[in-house]
């Protein structure tokens, strides 16, 4: 898995330069703005309601009010840490939720991209099959809510055991991982939707090759420490980068 999370996190700079060699940087930007202005909106909401989240769970748990009668300062501490993680776990849980809206109402042009990178790496002709288009789109939404049906699962699993203390606190990072390999799932899918592989055959094949998906969807999270800049580049770059990453002469992975 090691080495596949290396061959995918390596495909975003093989990506970087066919982005500048095939100058497809307005199919780059198109998508890209689109999805920074919804994540600047998104991230907004997010932040303004997450307090009160927080205050309502405390105040309907009465943990607020056994904490102020404990009167301990260790408690105390130990609970403003549980608040942080827990924080951070409502935190990507509203960023696989945005992310998974952007992939049903930005499956067009994600499909679009991929297709297109994949024209270019086996110098095809690209001609847009309109049926074959509508059925990626159809099928990228289908999976974007079944990958988030999944992720709910989850969230709820590991957001009662973020508030046991300590054993909750490494919830966060478990969580992270899962949404990479959904992120890079959904990448990943459009490639299998080309080649008529079916639903359930490509969730096998993403499962026996998971650390493309992890390292994918990794990347695509480095990039969000860029403020706009990686907000613009994150989703195109990731969509070629993993069509890049099954087509890889160097490092050939099975996916068929």
């Amino acid at each position: 898995m090691l080495k596949e999370i290396i061959i995918s996190i390596q495909s975003y700079f093989e990506a970087h330069r066919f982005i500048k060699k095939h100058k497809l940087w307005k199919w780059i930007l198109l998508p890209g703005l689109f999805y920074a202005l919804f994540f600047i909106y998104g991230f907004s909401f997010f932040w303004s309601s997450s307090n009160e989240a927080i205050e309502w769970i405390l105040v309907e748990s009465h943990a607020k009010n056994w904490l102020e009668k404990m009167e301990d300062s260790w408690l105390s501490f130990f609970f403003i840490i549980g608040q942080i993680f827990l924080r951070l776990l409502l935190l990507i849980f509203y960023l696989s939720l945005f992310k998974f809206l952007f992939f049903i109402l930005g499956s067009p042009l994600i499909a679009y991209l991929s297709e297109k990178t994949e024209s270019i790496i086996k110098n095809e002709k690209f001609e847009i099959n309109k049926d074959q288009f509508i059925s990626d789109i159809v099928r990228g939404s289908k999976i974007a809510i079944r990958n988030f049906f999944w992720q709910t699962i989850y969230f709820l699993t590991f957001f009662m055991l973020s508030l046991i203390p300590f054993v909750g606190w490494p919830t966060p990072i478990f969580f992270l991982l899962i949404d990479c390999y959904y992120i890079g799932f959904s990448m990943l899918d459009y490639n299998h939707a080309r080649k008529n592989i079916d639903v359930n055959r490509s969730i096998f094949l993403i499962g026996q090759h998971r650390g493309l998906a992890i390292g994918n969807g990794i990347v695509f999270y480095l990039f969000h420490a860029l403020p706009l800049v990686g907000w613009v580049f994150a989703p195109s770059y990731a969509v070629i980068a993993a069509t890049i990453s099954l087509n890889n002469k160097k490092h050939p992975v099975i996916t068929s």
